[in-house]
């Protein structure tokens, strides 16, 4: 019932003295098999019959240990399937022993019986290439449940054997209460890796091809799901698992974890015998006697023992040996790989490919879609602030003919919003477009009132200004109650010069205040905006210019949202005020797709995309698409030094959370964040909210980073606040993205966001060259992206950036430059004004009982959570 095992599997005794079992424990033993053996005839009347749960196995030399377990469940349940949940869950199985099945692997099929615990352990005769295979447990009435044999090569002659408990992740053993929470109350995903391991062990086996890796845990199996799932997502090298049974066994209260350690290395040693191995664990419980003692006996089997230091005043780091065997020991993993290159000679870290910063189709989540996972060799441009981006908007828009199409997406758009200083508007600019013969197809959010400080009104006119020439730009309200069309982005694309073909992606709409350069001097054209920002608000902001196959992938993101079949708007007060106007409520067809324009640049980029759980669904994304917060969360695993954020808001802790897990993940890695200083609106119905939102997620972040988490609001050089709109990540000067989605819950779940991921192929040959220590190198679009973002908030001409590079110098950097600017200001302002317009924010906390008051405006409406209501539960995306 408990995942215990029915079986000594590592023959210990009760009693030391004669090695009989005492009564209590047969009486025990036989009341557990007894308990077991009733709730199992209650559940086969229920209709509960046999299923299999597998667990990764390993093999070489014409043999294959494969590993699994049969339970009972409901018909229709599968075992596997359940993911992210407590771990105390996972213990409440009923297992199935002395139970049939059939083994299918490599054209051999064997039949296997469950022992008493319903483990199947079985080692198959079979020949199989190097690398993984898969194996098939076949139980009648269910579908095949597969697990991965991984396979060592015949010319592998290194392997790792590595502990899970504070080696791989942090379990806190030596606090028994801390890891029991861990254990039973958490779910993989809330799981700590211990920094550096996962790198280490790849360096370990990157020039040993198909080496065996195998993960050695006194764990249960029944949380050997959690483990491989977590093992995968912070990419530690694929391997086998092998665990253990918690509980009674008929000769001991509690399995022997020494036995079925020292078990398993011997049995590995017969099973793998070219194999010198590299044992990795730490010295919170027996790792170190037990690889010592292997050592001992077996030296020529041995390479070297890494230990991960977690006691407290243990050994200091240093290297010794168990009879000529190194044995090294540090804090962390690169702590141990810098010990373990003079013995080994490690390599260097290889860089790793596209698939471990982007998503993968499946980790997209979305089926449904037409979008490609990525695109490479695509031309990407940074377009910082309005006043660059809007006349590169206006020049694309001028060489749009006929037979071009022109699409466009926005959360606002102001018809008479300047794009360049001649006098050329938003509105004229698409209806030239149309004159000169080119398609122009449009989808801008229908806005809430204008009462509540939104755009309704503006966005109508812009709708009907374009459709007067014969443009088609439609009022789409095809979204969740209280949500928005919150994308932006334009595609132009040429009949006849797809060369040409260009997209802009960002957080810039084509509409008042959003003007403004470098100087922060403000767009005359001034939106309703808080007293603090004066009458032409300061307005920082960026867009991306993208060429090549990605224009595409944008064009296909709006032709999803056009061909969207729901009502652009079921509202009843809209139908009437739409047919009066002789607004149209009806998408045409759109022109067939072209192939995607050439690519010769040098990024690869992905689109990530949020959309809610809508009713009816979208027939492009059924269930929603969260790729935004997938990405992130991807992107952030593998956070090591710096990861720099510009955001228009950074609250809610669902986002916080994985800010939070990278920062206690990594103890070297530092978050600076810039953020507005003031909301955009006065109305106590949002700045509360939002105070309460930003205070709970800035708390989360600098609980767990401390010191290493910095958040600065921008002013200008007359000290009026800059109004920070942008949407940038920047994370180890590799991986960036600029995009319409805000750090909010909103944005990562439930209204439609559009964001651009970029890794650029070419590499920044300055120094460091690598720092975030996995061989991947910096970028040169993700490096220049930031230091252009910096230096301008530090006052700093082009190419002053020398103390930038380094992330550690970069903080050190900013700090001064804030400190500086806030010592002047506390000063009475007198001298000269320090360069740089940094300033540490501070976020006002509101008194306990107008948070509570606030709380629930907050949750449902201010940052409402879009997901469906299973992933609402289970608090995943």
């Amino acid at each position: 019932m408990t995942g215990q095992t029915r079986r000594d599997e590592t023959g210990a005794a009760a009693d030391p003295a004669d090695g009989a079992p005492s009564r209590w424990i047969r009486i025990a033993y036989r009341a557990e098999n007894g308990l077991r053996d009733q709730l199992a005839r209650v559940a086969r009347r229920r209709g509960w019959h046999p299923a299999a749960l597998t667990f990764p196995g390993y093999g070489a030399g014409g043999r294959a240990r494969v590993l699994g377990r049969l339970l009972l469940a409901p018909v229709g349940t599968d075992p596997g399937a359940r993911r992210d949940i407590p771990g105390w869950r996972r213990f409440l199985t009923l297992e199935e022993p002395g139970g049939d099945v059939e083994l299918a692997l490599g054209g051999v099929r064997r039949r296997a019986r469950s022992d008493a615990a319903g483990l199947v352990d079985v080692t198959l005769d079979v020949e199989l290439p190097p690398g993984p295979a898969q194996v098939e447990f076949l139980v009648p009435g269910r579908e095949p449940a597969r697990a991965t044999v991984h396979v060592a090569g015949p010319d592998a002659r290194r392997g790792v054997v590595c502990d899970v408990d504070d080696t791989v992740w942090v379990t806190g053993l030596r606090h028994p209460l801390r890891a029991a929470w861990r254990t039973f109350g958490r779910s993989s995903s809330g799981r700590t890796v211990v920094p550096g391991m996962a790198l280490l062990l790849t360096r370990l086996v990157q020039d040993h091809p198909h080496a065996p890796v195998v993960y050695l845990s006194n764990g249960p199996w029944n949380l050997a799901g959690p483990v491989a799932r977590f093992l995968h997502r912070n990419r530690f090298p694929a391997g086998a698992l092998l665990m253990t049974d918690w509980g009674i066994t008929p000769r001991a209260w509690f399995r022997d974890g020494r036995a079925h350690k020292r078990g398993a290395l011997e049995r590995l040693s017969a099973d793998l015998p070219g194999i010198r191995w590299v044992l990795v664990g730490d010295d919170g419980e027996h790792d170190p006697e037990i690889y010592r003692d292997f050592a001992r006996r077996h030296p020529d089997r041995v390479e070297a023992i890494a230990l991960r230091q977690v006691l407290p005043g243990g050994d200091e780091e240093r290297t010794d040996d168990a009879d000529g065997v190194p044995v090294v020991r540090a804090p962390d993993g690169a702590a141990l790989a810098a010990r373990l290159d003079p013995v080994l000679d490690l390599p260097p870290a290889a860089p790793a490919g596209l698939e471990a910063w982007f998503l993968s189709a499946a980790e997209r989540g979305n089926d449904a879609t037409r979008l490609r996972p990525w695109t490479e060799g695509n031309q990407v441009r940074p377009v910082v602030h309005g006043r660059s981006y809007f006349p590169a908007l206006a020049e694309a828009l001028a060489g749009a003919g006929r037979g071009d199409v022109v699409f466009l997406a926005g959360w606002r758009g102001d018809t008479d919003e300047l794009l360049t200083s001649d006098g050329l508007t938003v509105g004229r600019a698409l209806s030239d477009a149309v004159r000169r013969g080119a398609l122009v197809k449009g989808l801008i959010w229908r806005s809430h009132m204008e009462s509540m400080a939104f755009s309704a009104e503006q966005n109508r006119d812009l709708s009907m200004d374009v459709n007067e020439t014969g443009g088609e730009v439609l009022l789409d309200q095809r979204v969740r109650p209280m949500g928005s069309h919150h994308q932006k982005f334009v595609v132009v694309r040429h009949r006849f010069g797809p060369a040409d073909d260009v997209a802009f992606v960002g957080g810039i709409d084509v509409a008042h205040s959003r003007r403004d350069d470098a100087a922060h001097d403000g767009d005359p054209q001034a939106r309703p905006f808080a007293d603090a920002y004066g009458d032409t608000p300061a307005w920082h902001d960026v867009q991306v210019e993208l060429r090549g196959p990605v224009v595409r992938e944008v064009e296909a993101v709006f032709r999803e949202r056009w061909e969207d079949p729901a009502a652009l708007s079921r509202m009843p007060w809209h139908v009437l005020p739409d047919l009066l106007r002789g607004q149209d409520r009806a998408p045409s067809s759109l022109p067939e797709v072209r192939p995607a324009p050439p690519g010769e640049g040098s990024c690869a980029v992905q689109l990530l995309r949020t959309y809610p759980n809508r009713w009816p669904g979208y027939p492009f994304a059924p269930d929603g698409e969260r790729s935004v917060a997938r990405g992130y969360a991807k992107a952030l695993a593998r956070a090591e030094r710096l990861v720099y954020v510009e955001d228009q808001y950074m609250w809610s802790t669902d986002v916080a959370r994985v800010f939070a897990e990278a920062l206690r993940a990594r103890p070297r890695l530092h978050l600076i964040v810039v953020v507005p200083r003031h909301p955009d609106k006065d109305s106590p119905v949002s700045i509360l909210p939002a105070a309460v939102g930003q205070s709970r997620a800035l708390d989360m972040v600098r609980e767990a980073g401390g010191d290493r988490v910095q958040v600065f609001d921008v002013e200008n050089a007359e000290g009026a606040p800059v109004y920070v709109h942008a949407k940038v990540c920047v994370v180890d000067d590799v991986w960036a993205t600029v995009g319409s989605d805000n750090f909010n819950r909103r944005s990562w779940t439930h209204d439609s966001e559009l964001t651009v991921a970029v890794v650029d192929s070419e590499r920044d040959p300055r120094e460091p060259t690598d720092p975030g220590g996995h061989g991947d190198g910096a970028r040169r679009f993700a490096r220049e992206l930031r230091l252009q973002l910096m230096r301008e908030h530090l006052g700093r001409l082009d190419g002053d950036d020398d103390d930038l590079l380094d992330p550690a110098e970069a903080v050190a950097a900013v700090q001064r430059s804030a400190a500086a600017l806030d010592a002047w200001h506390t000063g009475g302002r007198r001298g000269a004004r320090p360069p740089g317009r940094l300033r540490r924010h501070a976020v006002e906390r509101p008194p306990l009982w107008e948070r509570l008051l606030a709380a629930p405006l907050y949750r449902w409406s201010i940052d409402p959570d879009g997901r469906p209501p299973r992933l609402k539960v289970r608090r995943s995306m």
